[in-house]
């Protein structure tokens, strides 16, 4: 058996409809200007956008996502999130600033110094803070200050449902025991050693349903340009460890639509794309609201790291409130915010890559990441991933230091295949567990991802 990870077996073609221009037609709408226009036309904070508004939000959404609004499937509020909002620790500041000039990126998309022409042993912070949008690695460094932005929050493990759903309800559901640890962008206090020179390793446990327990994943991540990611599998019914190409990342995960190279927003290697810069748009984003009021209950564990304990009983997603006559995948708990974004384009260098392109869409002012929009090879839409960003709330540590946190009170992760209308959704907390995983900083013993052990983790 290959992989635990299986290519969908059905790619539909998304059609695309075709302007003609013509000596008495008019030119093709401006996406921008349209974005102003919908702001200046009364979108605001506490409007909510759907079905009879949805068209002051055109230009402020991908087309495939406000169509949801237009047909009344997602129903959201707006809320502010104003520039210079954000606040991070001190030390991420300092390191950014430290940054300013010291990088570049070689021809292979890895980041070096300008002064050695070697990579760093460590990044802290953003590596590029000053983004020149002429320069043709603008791209690449764009996406670089989108992974640091989630290294910095640190190791995660999280105990998650991932649920395939169709309009009306779910078709089938797994917990997942998922586990990231990050060797590179750390606080000082939270790094690893790193003889092997990863940037991380990844690490997730099928526990349900009975066919899929034991069911496992690792991968390693090279910092080196020239490794790929080193994958394997196990699979209960063989007992045995697979190797896995690193192609197969991009693949339905368990036959789902969402994939390992999704990751928290993207996890695929930088060095496997070619990636450009597209441009610069206004756009609306999936926030928790909760988090944007500045609630959040986070506690210190004993072995360290922070959990997140969030509100019993929150529907966070279509399916779980009857009322709710929409799509079962849609947002119902969470908000939306107009943020300005960087938009680049990834093409993979690896021909046997399920998807020949993927747009994304990172902060111009954070680096969160919002829309992950992947095509086929022939330039059609199949896929859209859809995540939610929380505010950052100070917690102080047990030995008196105070950092700044991911204040969580729900999660939404939502990859949609948008010809089959469906979804794979992942971010809720098993009901059927008591006090379930949304851990960050969490410290790991360096044998947790040693592939030759994989199979403990088995039946």
């Amino acid at each position: 058996m290959r992989s635990i990870v299986r290519l969908s077996s059905i790619l539909i073609l998304l059609a695309a409809s075709v302007v003609r221009v013509g000596a008495q037609s008019a030119p093709p709408p401006d996406k921008e200007m349209l974005a102003k226009q919908a702001a200046e036309t009364g979108l605001k904070p506490g409007d909510v956008l759907g079905k009879d508004n949805w068209k002051l939000a055109d230009g402020l959404l991908p087309p495939e996502i406000l169509k949801h609004y237009q047909k009344g499937e997602y129903v959201n509020r707006i809320i502010d999130w104003p520039l210079g909002h954000t606040k991070r620790d001190q030390e991420f500041l300092e390191a950014t600033a430290h940054n300013r000039g010291r990088f570049a990126v070689d021809e292979h998309g890895t980041i070096i110094e300008k002064t050695t022409g070697k990579q760093p042993p460590y990044i802290t912070g953003f590596p590029f803070p000053d983004i020149d949008a002429k320069d043709p690695n603008a791209g690449v460094e764009i996406l670089w200050n989108n992974f640091y932005e989630g290294y910095y929050l640190g190791n995660i493990h999280s105990e998650t449902e991932l649920n395939w759903v169709n309009p009306s309800a779910i078709d089938r559901r797994t917990i997942q025991d998922v586990n990231f640890a990050y060797y590179d962008g750390q606080a000082e206090r939270y790094r690893l050693p790193n003889p092997n020179n990863y940037i991380s390793q990844f690490l997730t446990i099928a526990r349900t349903p009975a066919d899929l327990n034991g069911t496992a994943a690792l991968t390693w991540r090279y910092r080196d340009a020239d490794k790929r990611d080193s994958n394997w599998a196990y699979v209960p019914a063989l007992r045995r460890v697979r190797a896995v190409s690193p192609s197969n990342r991009s693949d339905g995960f368990l036959g789902s639509d969402m994939s390992q190279d999704d990751g928290p927003f993207f996890d695929g290697k930088a060095e496997d794309f070619t990636w450009k810069l597209v441009g610069e748009v206004d756009q609306l984003r999936l926030v928790d609201p909760l988090s944007f009021e500045g609630k959040s209950d986070v506690k210190w564990l004993p072995g360290g790291g922070w959990r997140a304990k969030w509100p019993e009983g929150l529907k966070a997603f279509g399916y779980m409130d009857p009322s709710f006559h929409g799509d079962g995948w849609a947002p119902i708990a969470g908000a939306l915010a107009q943020r300005r974004f960087w938009v680049i384009e990834g093409v993979p260098k690896d021909k046997y890559y399920l998807y020949g392109k993927i747009d994304l869409f990172i902060d111009k002012e954070t680096y969160q990441g919002a829309w992950n929009r992947k095509f086929s090879w022939s330039g059609e839409l199949l896929n859209t991933l859809q995540v939610m960003v929380f505010d950052y709330h100070p917690y102080k540590r047990p030995d008196g230091g105070v950092e700044y946190v991911q204040g969580s009170n729900m999660s939404f992760q939502c990859a949609e295949n948008i010809k089959m209308n469906r979804a794979t959704i992942a971010g809720i907390q098993p009901p059927s567990m008591k006090d379930p995983a949304s851990d960050r900083k969490v410290p790991f013993e360096a044998s947790f991802f040693d592939f030759t052990t994989l199979q403990r983790f088995g039946k």
